[in-house]
């Protein structure tokens, strides 16, 4: 049974819960306080009783000096007794107003003789009810023993009971109803806050740009509901900008995985086609032969430099250990002189100058993936500009770190595409083919490696002026900052 009571109230509500709890709490006090009300009274009523008898005995001390008894009855329903008291013995006088049962007077009488101070009791008399006892000496060897009923007393204790009961009753009734409504009302914004949790645990959190619409914004409740909806909003935010970054990344993931596959399509059709050709009789002549399969290994060459940068860019990206870096000491101004060459040898339309220090800086570098981006930002910079346009390379070095500029006097960039083209397999001319315009990863490789060694790309662009200004710590490879 009080397993099944406390399993029951385990299952209420907390505010239902509150409230029988603070009932509870205020019936121990109503108890409490109606204890000690109830026993104070009869205290102070048995107190005054007995001062009455005490001024009434005084009275009856002398009427019973001067007649042997007491003639005069005080009060209805009071006994009145006077005896003669010697060697244990109590002799009741005659006449007098006793009860039918009169072993209790004679008790306290004897008692009285053996006391020099009045004495009082409270006795049960049969056939009477309760009384008060009082006794006294008369004189040497004569005791008188007053009797006052208790009737009145106990009649007025049970009524103060009876009101204290319907009183407090009433009053745990109405602090029970109104606490329930007070601590409703207190704990309604933890009740909204159940409601947004429940709205968003209902929310398809799948979805591409899945966001949390709910929020906990009613007020109230004191300052410690207002701590929990500050933390439990604080919280919503935290895991809606997750979201938002999850969304953000599955949509480049997917971007990411259709450019490839489109990239990887093209040359792969086109191997396709050519080993188509090998099944027809012209296509075997030995000069088509050759043509064919210098084709072959043009496409096979260029979807290995696709896959090379595709692998790159994914160990760049999971931060593995073995990060593809070979650091050492490098003369910046080595590399980009090398770089500067190549591209003379290969893009000769281009007019390139090149601007360093005599004494260029020297960096702890990878050399090979440096010369990898000057030679990604120099191609980029030939690819997407007119013939003729002139193209620089400058180095400059400050106290902590060095810089490259590679600039070109072409028509700049878009502002649109401007934020864009670190993306991947991102095109600023859409139309432009890729046997022209590469596959898109050369710039997003470019900033992959140069974060790599804890150093930052930027573009700025302009009608005349396109300018990537690729800046490296001194000590290169020893932060990772992000993209």
């Amino acid at each position: 049974m009080i397993r099944r009571l406390w399993r029951a109230y385990r299952g209420m509500r907390l505010g239902t819960r509150l409230a029988l709890g603070l009932g509870a709490l205020a019936l121990v006090v109503f108890a409490v306080v109606g204890t000690a009300l109830t026993t104070y009274m009869r205290d102070y009523l048995e107190n005054q009783l007995g001062y009455q008898m005490k001024v009434v005995q005084t009275v009856q001390t002398k009427d019973a000096e001067a007649n042997g008894t007491v003639t005069q009855k005080p009060y209805w329903g009071w006994f009145t007794a006077v005896y003669d008291v010697k060697g244990g013995s109590a002799v009741l006088r005659q006449p007098a107003d006793i009860p039918h049962d009169i072993r209790p007077l004679t008790a306290l009488a004897r008692t009285m003789a053996d006391s020099d101070t009045e004495i009082m009791r409270t006795v049960y008399i049969d056939g009477s009810g309760t009384y008060r006892l009082r006794a006294c000496e008369v004189e040497p060897g004569v005791v008188l023993v007053s009797a006052a009923p208790m009737s009145e007393i106990d009649d007025t204790i049970d009524r103060l009971i009876t009101v204290q009961v319907i009183a407090f009753g009433l009053a745990l009734l109405a602090l029970v109803i109104f606490g329930r409504r007070m601590l409703r009302r207190g704990l309604k914004p933890l009740s909204d806050m159940a409601h947004t949790a429940h709205g968003i645990a209902s929310h398809d959190l799948s979805e591409t740009a899945a966001r949390l619409p709910l929020r906990a914004d009613e007020r109230g409740g004191g300052p410690e509901v207002e701590e929990l909806r500050t933390a439990f909003n604080t919280m919503l935010e935290h895991i809606d900008d997750s979201l938002a970054v999850r969304a953000e990344a599955e949509q480049r993931l997917r971007r990411f995985v259709a450019d490839a596959s489109h990239e990887l399509r093209t040359p792969l059709m086109s191997v396709r086609g050519y080993a188509d050709l090998f099944q027809y009789a012209a296509a075997n002549a030995p000069e088509e032969r050759d043509k064919h399969l210098a084709r072959l290994r043009a496409e096979a060459a260029r979807m290995g430099f696709l896959l090379d940068d595709l692998l790159l860019l994914a160990r760049l990206d999971a931060a593995e250990v073995d990060a593809p870096l070979r650091l050492q000491d490098t003369d910046l101004g080595d590399l980009v002189q090398q770089a500067a060459d190549a591209f003379r040898a290969s893009h000769p339309e281009h007019p390139l100058a090149v601007l360093a220090p005599e004494a260029a800086p020297r960096l702890r570098v990878d050399p090979q993936r440096i010369r990898q981006v000057l030679d990604n930002l120099l191609t980029n910079a030939a690819v997407h500009t007119p013939v003729g346009t002139e193209v620089s390379v400058s180095v400059s070095a400050g106290k902590d770190t060095a810089s490259v500029r590679v600039a070109d006097a072409g028509p700049g960039i878009p502002p649109a595409d401007r934020e864009r083209v670190f993306d991947r397999f991102y095109r600023v001319d859409k139309a432009r083919s890729r046997d022209r315009g590469g596959s898109g990863l050369g710039l997003a490789v470019a900033t992959s490696l140069v974060c790599a060694h804890g150093g930052t790309i930027a573009l700025t662009s302009e009608p005349g002026a396109t300018v990537f200004t690729v800046t490296l710590p001194l000590r290169a490879g020893e932060g990772h900052p992000d993209h």
